[in-house]
């Protein structure tokens, strides 16, 4: 049986993809949206797609218009980290629809108060957090696949801090570029692990037997004006003014 976060993420929301079809798919170079019939969207970070050609989708043209469950599978399709991109933005904007969804008052790091005597992982580069993390007096380390930037190491190279680490911070892309349940597993005793970013999945279930603790991620306030900085190719910090960042406790 496969127990990846893709794989659960798809059994639990394919009840939830019933009836439903795709109205809109945008690929833009930074982030991805889908749109479905009953107008719920979700983004998620556009993995780079090395696709050997000018096509980078083989269903483009087809994608809206398919039953909702179909792109929801394609977050389970390990050879093409662009199908993940367009699963995962499905099942956030499947989750979108659900009822009864409940967030924190606060946002995740006022939540878990990260302090000096806490040893921080952050894989994936989040540059506005990074300042409140230190001005904590914490220890951190920032893990990223391409640790090109000053200041940070390969999730490789940084096995022991996650192993040892009291607190993680794991971006969502994670489930997109198929790391998540290395980095999950590669995690020692933390006493708090956040999924972060817009393409984070607010649905628990999902998570249920990890060590996540909190999912911070965003709700999409302004589909078309998300729908038009997703085509222009706009990222986090452009997306955000049509974005409402919430956290789920696990």
């Amino acid at each position: 049986m496969d127990n990846s976060i893709q794989s659960k993420i798809v059994s639990h929301l394919i009840p939830a993809s019933e009836g439903v079809n795709v109205a809109d798919v945008r690929i833009g170079l930074g982030y991805t949206c889908v749109q479905l019939d009953n107008d719920n969207m979700g983004v998620a970070w556009t993995a780079n797609n090395d696709a050997g050609s000018c096509t980078h989708e083989n269903r483009a043209g087809k994608l809206a218009g398919s039953p909702a469950s179909e792109l929801l599978e394609m977050l389970e399709w390990d050879e093409k980290p662009l199908s993940r991109t367009i699963g995962l933005a499905t099942a956030n904007a499947l989750v979108a629809g659900l009822p009864d969804r409940k967030y924190a008052e606060k946002d995740a790091f006022d939540i878990v108060d990260v302090n000096a005597e806490d040893k921080v992982v952050m894989v994936g580069f989040f540059g506005p957090v990074i300042p409140k993390l230190k001005q904590t007096g914490c220890k951190l380390d920032i893990l990223e696949l391409k640790s090109n930037r000053p200041g940070t190491i390969s999730p490789e190279d940084g096995r022991k801090e996650l192993a040892e680490c009291s607190v993680a911070i794991i971006t969502a892309t994670s489930i997109i570029t198929g790391t998540f349940n290395d980095l999950i597993a590669g995690l020692g005793n933390p006493r708090a692990v956040i999924v972060l970013g817009p393409s984070t999945l607010m649905y628990p279930p999902a998570f249920n037997d990890t060590p996540v603790t909190h999912l911070a991620g965003s709700l999409i306030k302004n589909t078309s004006g998300v729908k038009k900085i997703v085509s222009e190719g706009g990222g986090t910090m452009i997306l955000k003014q049509y974005l409402d960042f919430k956290t789920v406790c696990m």
